[in-house]
C-alpha cells in the first residue's frame, strides 16, 4: 500500500490530499482506502511587508514570525513545523532583483535544504537540531553559479547563438540549442542548412506563427516554445509517496553516527541527471557527505563547462544500459544504492525497466527522486524542457517583458536551482523519516513547472524595500581550486547551519571517467 502527499504550489496552508477508494488524486496516483495525507500547520506568517536583518524563520515579519515561503516548502516536504523556529536569514537583501519574488523563493529553497541537513545531522549525532542561518548573499551567488564559473580565467558561454528569444509572425518563441543534436534538429525542421547562422534562423522564424514553430520543433525532437501569458495551471511543488509503509514496511539500512558537517556520510546516491537542476541537487548531497556517482549514457554528450560547475564532490561514469556488461554494472550499483535521482522525461527510463513500480518491486527501501520539466501530468508532460523554455511556456517571460514587449528572464535560472535544492531537501528528509517515523521506500517527484507555479502563484510579491544596509559583492562567496579541467573559480555552497561544510571535499573530475563502483 502507498500513501501519497502533494502540496499545490499556491496553497501555503495545506499539505495533504486524501485519496479516495478507486479514484485518482491530483498527483495522478490512485488513492487507497484509509490512506490520508497530512495537514501542515506551518503556513502562517507575520506582516509580509516588513523586513528585518535577522528574524525567526526569515526576515519576513521580524523575530517571532515565520517566513511564509520557507514554511510552505517545509510543510510540502513533511517537515516538523516546530523546527522552523531554528531558521533565520541574514546578509544583503538587494539580490536577485525581479518583478517576481525570486529572492524569497531562492532563500526558502536553500533554507529548507539546510534545515533538512541539520535535522539529519541531529538524528545521526544524537544532539539537538543545529540552528540554521542562511546568508542571502551566498544564496544569490550560488543561484548563478554557472555565470561565476571560470576555467583558467575563461568564462564559459551560457547560451549558444541559436538559443534565445525570436520574433515570429504573431509573437515570440524561445529556442534552446546549446547541445549540438538539438541545434541540428531545430535547423533541419525549419529547412535550414546545418551551418545556418542566427540571422537565417531569425528570418525563417519571423515568417511563422509561434504555435506552429513549437509544434514542428517538438515533433522533430527540437526545442522551441511559444511565449505565452501567465498560465493559470498550477502544478504541485512536490509529490510524495511512501512505499510499503502501511503494509509491512521494508527495513532500511541503519546509519551510524556522522560528523555534523557530513550528515549524509555513507549514503550512496545514484545520479541519473543532467544540465542544472538534478546536478545541483546531487552536488548538494555530495557536499553533505554522500557518495554520489553520476551515470550518463555514452551516447549523450555533456559540456565540460557544465560538469565543471555541477560536478563538485561527485564521481562520474558512463554506462550504456542497452549493453549487457554495462547493464550488469548498473544493476550492481542499484542493488546497494540508498537513493536514485533521475531527471529524464516521464516514462523515458521505463523501457529500461527503471520505472517506479519496477524499481520498488526490487528495492522497496529505495528513495527515488524524479525530476522533469513540464510536470508529471498534462499535455506537456512528455516534452523535453529546460529552465529557459519553462519560463517562456508558463508566462514568466511575458511577465518579465521589457516596455517594448520583448520577453524577459529571471535574474537566475531559478527554476533549475530552486528545484535542485528542494529535491536535495526532500531526499534528506526522506532519509531521516525512514529511520525516525516509518521505514519503507519514498517516491518523490518534482518539476520545473511546479517550482514555476510556486513562484507565480504561491509566493507573495516582494514589498518595496529601501536600500539594503549591506551591499552585495559576490566575491565574498567565490573560491578558486585546481581541478582536472584547470584552475576553477566557483561559487561556494549556500547551505547554512551550525557546523555546515564550507566547501566540497573534492573538485569535479573529468566527466564520465570514473569506475562504476561505490567507494
Amino acid at each position: 500500500m502507498t500513501d501519497r502527499r502533494s502540496l499545490p504550489a499556491g496553497s501555503p496552508g495545506t499539505t495533504g490530499i486524501t485519496g479516495q477508494p478507486g479514484t485518482t488524486d491530483k498527483a495522478g496516483t490512485t488513492g487507497n482506502p484509509g490512506t490520508t495525507g497530512t495537514t501542515g500547520t506551518a503556513g502562517t506568517t507575520g506582516n509580509p511587508g516588513t523586513t528585518g536583518t535577522t528574524g525567526t524563520a526569515g526576515t519576513t515579519g521580524g523575530p517571532g514570525h515565520l517566513d511564509r515561503p520557507t514554511a510552505h516548502a517545509w510543510a510540502a516536504l513533511g517537515g516538523p513545523p516546530e523546527l522552523l523556529e531554528r531558521v533565520t536569514f541574514h546578509g544583503p537583501e538587494d539580490v536577485l532583483p525581479s518583478g517576481l519574488p525570486v529572492r524569497r523563493l531562492a532563500r526558502a529553497a536553500v533554507a529548507v535544504c539546510s534545515l533538512a541537513a541539520a535535522e539529519l545531522a541531529a538524528h545521526r549525532g544524537g544532539g539537538p537540531v543545529p540552528a540554521v542561518r542562511v546568508d542571502q548573499g551566498a544564496v544569490a551567488t550560488a543561484f548563478v553559479s554557472e555565470r561565476h564559473l571560470t576555467v583558467d580565467g575563461r568564462a564559459p558561454v551560457t547560451f549558444a547563438p541559436h538559443s534565445g528569444f525570436w520574433r515570429t509572425a504573431d509573437g515570440w518563441v524561445r529556442t534552446h540549442a546549446n547541445y549540438p543534436h538539438h541545434r541540428s534538429r531545430l535547423l533541419a525542421v525549419l529547412g535550414l542548412a546545418a551551418d545556418a547562422g542566427p540571422e537565417q534562423l531569425a528570418e525563417v522564424l519571423g515568417r511563422l506563427p509561434a504555435e506552429r514553430i513549437q509544434e514542428r520543433a517538438y515533433e522533430a525532437g527540437a526545442l522551441a516554445v511559444a511565449v505565452t501569458p501567465v498560465s493559470e495551471a498550477v502544478h504541485p511543488l512536490v509529490e510524495h509517496r511512501e512505499v510499503g509503509a502501511l503494509a509491512g514496511a521494508a527495513p532500511v539500512r541503519p546509519l551510524g553516527g556522522s560528523p555534523v558537517d557530513r550528515p549524509a556520510a555513507g549514503i550512496r546516491v545514484l545520479d541519473l541527471t543532467r544540465v542544472i537542476a538534478g546536478p545541483v541537487a546531487t552536488r548538494t548531497l555530495a557536499l553533505l557527505g554522500a557518495d554520489v556517482l553520476r551515470v550518463d549514457s555514452p551516447r549523450l554528450p555533456e559540456a565540460d563547462d557544465a560538469h565543471a560547475d555541477t560536478g563538485f564532490g561527485k564521481r562520474s561514469t558512463r554506462l550504456d544500459l542497452a549493453e549487457p556488461t554495462d547493464r550488469a554494472a548498473f544493476e550492481d550499483l542499484l542493488a546497494t544504492a540508498d537513493v536514485l535521482v533521475t531527471a529524464y522525461r516521464p516514462g523515458a527510463l521505463d523501457v529500461h525497466g527503471l520505472g517506479p513500480d519496477a524499481l520498488f518491486a526490487r528495492r522497496p527501501d529505495l528513495v527515488l527522486a524524479q525530476l522533469c520539466a513540464w510536470g508529471w501530468t498534462g499535455p506537456r508532460a512528455g516534452w523535453r524542457g529546460f529552465d529557459s523554455l519553462v519560463q517562456a511556456g508558463v508566462g514568466i517571460a511575458a511577465h518579465e517583458a521589457a516596455p517594448d514587449g520583448r520577453p524577459g528572464v529571471l535574474p537566475a535560472q531559478a527554476l533549475d536551482h530552486g528545484t535542485g535544492y528542494l529535491l536535495a531537501a526532500a531526499v534528506l528528509r526522506s532519509l531521516t523519516d525512514q529511520r525516525t517515523r516509518r521505514p519503507g521506500g519514498r517516491h518523490l517527484r518534482f518539476s520545473l513547472a511546479g517550482t514555476a507555479s510556486w513562484l507565480l502563484h504561491g509566493i507573495e510579491p516582494e514589498a518595496p524595500r529601501g536600500a539594503s544596509s549591506e551591499p552585495y559583492d559576490p566575491a565574498r562567496w567565490l573560491a578558486e581550486t585546481d581541478s582536472a579541467y584547470g584552475r576553477l573559480r566557483h561559487a561556494l555552497p549556500p547551505i547554512g547551519y551550525e557546523g555546515a561544510p564550507a566547501d566540497w571535499s573534492r573538485p569535479p573530475g573529468r566527466w564520465g571517467t570514473d569506475e562504476p563502483v561505490w567507494l
